[in-house]
């Protein structure tokens, strides 16, 4: 069964959804990160994907209090992206609490530190992110491009024991129009050793069971069920029925 992994993206502690990774394109929910997570958590999900969008924006973490808040509920993992370039950056998110810790632009723009990431932390809990738009991996916050594909990224750190990646197809991120499976089911090809997880773009439980059939392993769900497309009653039948 594929793993649901509800996103929680951060800004002034609160939570918040982009579209396509637009700062200026920004929906505001009422609900704080933690009381969302526990609303989650008691619909069966295990792992929450958390985004400092204020972190990955400035490049040093900026709510991690918020981390602190949902981890302090202790009701499930956490994967927490944003702001994490350096040691001490990727110390005080373990501290937070933070369960696993993604590396985004530091992997690209500083393969030494991540690769020393995956040997000293282990692969189990650190998480390459690979976010993608048009073809190529964005960094600081989708603000700035580079030259590398997700599966140049991937390929960089296998060597390094890598095996989790979540890449997030941007064009599809926040607009509910259906995940670019044929992008994922090529890289799950590729790299039969790396999880890699979906993110962008779900729009109905439909969507996640076609992902399911086709042997993908994780999904991030994010604005479908900020925006009741997908509730929380339908992922915990989801669960229950299928786990």
């Amino acid at each position: 069964m594929i793993e649901i992994i509800p996103a929680i993206d951060i800004i002034g502690g609160r939570c918040v959804r982009l579209s396509q990774g637009d700062y200026n394109r920004l929906t505001t929910y009422d609900s704080r990160p933690e009381e969302i997570a526990r609303r989650m958590a008691d619909a069966g999900v295990g792992r929450i994907h958390a985004v400092d969008l204020d972190g990955a924006k400035s490049g040093a973490p900026a709510n991690l209090r918020s981390v602190e808040a949902i981890a302090s509920l202790g009701v499930a993992e956490i994967e927490l992206g944003g702001g994490l370039k350096s040691d001490s950056a990727l110390r005080s998110a373990f501290d937070a609490g933070a369960t696993y810790a993604i590396g985004g632009s530091i992997a690209v723009k500083d393969q030494p530190t991540f690769a020393g990431w995956l040997r000293s932390f282990g692969p189990q809990r650190i998480i390459l992110g690979a976010d993608v738009r048009d073809g190529r991996v964005a960094t600081d916050g989708w603000l700035a491009d580079s030259p590398l594909t997700a599966a140049d990224l991937i390929d960089r750190f296998r060597a390094d024991g890598l095996t989790q990646a979540i890449c997030t197809d941007i064009a599809s991120d926040g607009m509910l129009k259906g995940p670019a499976t044929e992008f994922y089911t090529g890289l799950s090809e590729m790299f039969p050793d790396v999880t890699v997880t979906v993110s962008g773009g779900i729009s109905s439980m439909d969507d996640i069971m076609r992902l399911d059939d086709l042997g993908l392993k994780r999904v991030i769900v994010g604005k479908a069920i900020y925006e009741g497309h997908i509730t929380l009653k339908q992922i915990e039948h989801y669960i229950s029925t299928r786990g």
